[in-house]
């Protein structure tokens, strides 16, 4: 099994993985961007593609391919349920590896943790993340886009606490489970 949690920065999603992972038995979490990371730090800007010049390395085509290739390894080496926090709001980006992780795994469930603006930016000073950064910079982008039906399902976090909307994703896969033993 495979659960990708999205949403925002600051939606809540590695709140939500570290609190799902002991609950999910012989899981782990996988987090891509690490992948981001080493690659940011492997290829310098000037070897990038023009279009992968940007300060998101999602725009970076070898991080795509590498985050599913990976879980590939992840899953057949170690046979271990993965749980995906990632903030993934490009259509096409999200279409890539949510179809290369479910041709991995057919037990494949994807919740988007949604939030305002305002309850995110103040997330995102409660964990001390720079007030007008990165992540507060991406906030609208990312709010309006992960509305879109196509990263269902909506989790509106708002007003719910961490162990709540774990309550929700346990509750959809032990359905989606049961619809699959019929």
């Amino acid at each position: 099994m495979i659960i990708m949690i999205n949403g925002a920065y600051g939606s809540g999603k590695t709140s939500a993985a570290n609190m799902l992972q002991p609950l999910i038995e012989n899981s782990m979490i996988y987090d891509p961007e690490e992948i981001g990371y080493m690659l940011r730090n492997l290829i310098p800007e000037v070897v990038r593609q023009v279009d992968e010049r940007t300060d998101d390395f999602q725009d970076m085509e070898l991080w795509r391919i590498l985050t599913v290739k990976t879980v590939k390894e992840v899953k057949q080496k170690y046979n271990k349920h993965l749980i995906v926090p990632m903030t993934i709001y490009k259509e096409q980006y999200f279409k890539y590896i949510y179809n290369g992780f479910k041709e991995i795994d057919e037990d494949l469930h994807h919740f988007c943790l949604l939030a305002s603006e305002e309850t995110i930016y103040e997330r995102l000073a409660k964990r001390g993340d720079v007030l007008g950064g990165w992540q507060y910079q991406q906030t609208p982008r990312c709010v309006k886009a992960l509305q879109d039906n196509n990263f269902q399902l909506h989790i509106t976090t708002d007003k719910l606490e961490t162990s709540e909307v774990i309550e929700v994703i346990i509750g959809k896969i032990n359905k989606d489970s049961r619809r699959r033993q019929l």
